[in-house]
């Protein structure tokens, strides 16, 4: 694979990781901006806005455009995340061109007036199915308990208030303001002339216009509260804990991971063995998440709201446990094969390696051949993984429990 690097006069940031031997061709546009980013009159307007790119331009109406990807037979769909909007497709090598245009002509959307009220409603009813779902509510939840006031506590799909306040000249101003060149990053992965798409991407794009913009870093050590909410709606009880770890900037981030692979994996993890396989619990995961400038592990656990407290001292055992004794040398040994064996399945397509590569470049400036990635995660050691546990004790959690009225 070759990785080749481009960035236009306006700062528009052009990627690629090229292989003749692939059969297939990836394209994203990676957007730096998600909800930590919005004011709080607008909380939910990158979602949003997300759902409105898909609702045409100037020139093509949300139906055209859906014919159009459909006509490549391509494999795309966008994501909103606190901090980025990611667009995105696969493709058979011959039609990448086309596809990029449709794409860099849904950089920059009609927003009209009647499309913005019609998917309005789309987005109220999508906060309320995910309210209706107890493991994204308790997240959501836990989340902003644990960052109180860190922007990194905003709700990606906001709330029905903000969301039935928000107006079309708001989103449009948003869009203005985040949606810059120099706030983009182009990936491309797989079968493709790079030299070729960077001159289609001059075409198009070239005329776009910097905008300033910026994201406060602040890390947040949590709130270390812990509160519950009884819905007469659920009958099982689901616990959300998170703690602070590392950022994405951090060599660290690494050694976190595996961390979280060895306590919540969902096959063969001490939270498996501890609570999944006695039956104590029906799921108890933790996963480590790396943002801009700060990170935390995340745990999820649900089971009978009988055994809830017992699932809370068990995960408190857990901790203390491994900050007393550590992890030991096979429980590192087999995260590795874990995280290596994800990370190398799924980069073998063009569209599998695409996320990382792009999000690579966003948060690190960087290119990360596979190769590296594979050598720095075999290379974390025993004292590293001890070390960050001793730094990051797990028990300082903060917790959100969602379950039955009691």
């Amino acid at each position: 694979m070759r990785f080749l690097h481009r960035q236009l006069a306006n700062g528009l940031t052009v990627i690629g990781e090229t292989s003749d031997s692939a059969l297939s061709a990836a394209i994203g546009f990676f957007v730096k901006t998600g909800s930590r980013d919005e004011p709080t009159a607008v909380s939910g307007v990158s979602h949003f806005l997300e759902h409105m790119t898909f609702k045409g331009t100037e020139r093509l109406s949300a139906l055209e455009v859906n014919e159009a990807f459909d006509r490549t037979g391509a494999k795309f769909n966008a994501f909103t995340s606190h901090e980025n909007t990611v667009y995105y497709a696969a493709v058979l090598p011959e039609y990448l061109p086309e596809v990029t245009g449709l794409w860099i002509d849904l950089m920059r959307p009609s927003l009209r007036d009647d499309d913005f009220s019609m998917e309005k409603q789309v987005i109220l009813e999508e906060i309320a199915m995910y309210k209706d779902t107890p493991q994204f509510d308790v997240m959501d939840r836990c989340r902003s308990l644990y960052f109180g006031g860190h922007p990194c506590g905003n709700s990606v799909l906001g709330s029905n208030e903000s969301i039935t306040a928000m107006t079309a000249d708001q989103m449009r101003q948003y869009h203005r303001t985040r949606y810059g060149p120099n706030n983009m990053t182009v990936a491309c992965c797989g079968h493709l002339d790079f030299d070729a798409l960077c001159r289609q991407l001059e075409a198009g794009c070239g005329r776009w216009k910097p905008v300033e913009t910026c994201r406060t870093l602040s890390d947040a050590a949590g709130s270390g509260q812990r509160q519950r909410l009884g819905k007469s709606s659920v009958q099982r009880e689901h616990i959300c804990l998170l703690s602070p770890s590392v950022a994405m900037q951090d060599r660290r981030r690494y050694a976190a991971s595996l961390l979280g692979m060895i306590v919540g994996d969902d096959t063969g993890s001490r939270f498996f063995w501890s609570m999944v396989d006695t039956a104590i619990a029906e799921t108890a995961l933790m996963e480590f998440e790396s943002m801009d400038g700060v990170g935390v592990m995340d745990c999820y656990i649900h089971c009978d709201p009988d055994k809830a407290r017992t699932v809370i001292e068990l995960a408190e055992k857990t901790f203390a446990d491994l900050q007393q004794n550590g992890i030991t040398p096979q429980e590192l040994h087999t995260a590795k094969n874990k995280v290596l064996s994800g990370i190398t399945i799924k980069c073998e397509i063009p569209i599998g390696r695409l996320v990382d590569l792009g999000m690579n470049w966003v948060y690190l400036k960087e290119y990360l051949p596979i190769e590296d990635e594979v050598r720095d995660i075999r290379d974390v050691t025993l004292e590293q993984v001890n070390d960050l546990i001793r730094e990051f004790p797990l028990g300082q959690f903060t917790c959100f429990s969602l379950g039955p009225d009691q």
